[in-house]
């Protein structure tokens, strides 16, 4: 595990507030992704007060990865990041959030991918798995077919929803439940608070940890099947990442964070992310 963690931001891959699968998975699935991915990313520039950050006396932390692709690259960036946010229920309740995300240019129409695992308490998880959708699928069949149909990316949904402590989640945005695809997975995995933290650490490894290691693996084999990159740029596609990036920020971000670390602490780290989106 230490050799995976060489040569990363190390405060990331340290995931101190995790539970052993979930670090695992992680640390894992960033690694691959990075291993995969190396001569299209240029080294990361985020600065070290934004690689860690925390609020005046600790209790909320984060931690912020992000590599930008080099110019030849279809990349345009992939985002890692931690959040531990104490909650006001009590001195112990905490939420963790675990992120990795990838951004590609408008020279190709390869969806983007999104991976987002929510330990609200060590029995009870929320994930996010998707390829989001970066053309209106309604007015372009074949990109639902070469992206969603021909990958077969529902038969994941459904080996997740037969594990019994699993069930769907619906988010309480409107917009967000648009931006996701049709085989998008979001799930709530809950499990009995008596002993179930067992249970819970099976299922990541079992279920989660696989699932989310194929549907990354899908989304490279699209990005390699491009080929070289393209001059040509999607204007419509350009100005719908454009959109759905500021809108994440928005949303997601913006709100939440000066309330969990203080506003000079949140202008700090998100004005690294507005960089990156372009924003």
């Amino acid at each position: 595990m230490e050799a995976q963690i060489q040569g990363h931001n190390k405060k990331l891959m340290e995931f101190p507030h995790l539970t052993s699968a979930h670090r695992d998975l992680m640390v894992g699935i960033i690694s691959s992704l990075e291993n995969h991915l190396d001569s299209h990313l240029l080294p990361s520039s985020v600065p070290p007060d934004v690689q860690f950050y925390q609020n005046q006396n600790g209790t909320s932390q984060g931690s912020l990865h992000i590599r930008s692709g080099v110019d030849s690259s279809h990349i345009d960036f992939i985002l890692a990041s931690w959040l531990h946010l104490k909650q006001p229920t009590s001195e112990s309740a905490a939420i963790n959030i675990t992120n990795l995300q990838g951004y590609l240019k408008p020279s190709t129409d390869v969806p983007h991918f999104q991976f987002e695992l929510v330990q609200c308490t060590p029995t009870y998880l929320i994930l996010f798995l998707d390829i989001t959708p970066r053309k209106d699928i309604v007015l372009h069949p074949d990109y639902l077919k070469k992206y969603y149909e021909e990958t077969r990316l529902e038969t994941y949904r459904q080996k997740l929803e037969q594990v019994p402590e699993t069930k769907p989640y619906f988010s309480s945005s409107l917009y967000f439940r648009q931006v996701v695809s049709p085989t998008g997975i979001l799930v709530s995995i809950k499990c009995d608070e008596n002993g179930g933290g067992d249970r819970s650490e099976e299922i990541i490894r079992e279920y989660v940890s696989p699932i989310a290691y194929d549907v990354m693996g899908i989304w490279l084999d699209k990005i390699f099947e491009c080929g070289g990159r393209s001059d040509e740029r999607d204007e419509l596609l350009e100005k719908r990442d454009r959109l759905i990036k500021s809108r994440a920020v928005d949303m997601d971000l913006s709100s939440s964070m000066p309330s969990q670390f203080g506003q000079e602490v949140a202008n700090r780290v998100l004005g690294v992310i507005k960089n990156v989106f372009s924003i």
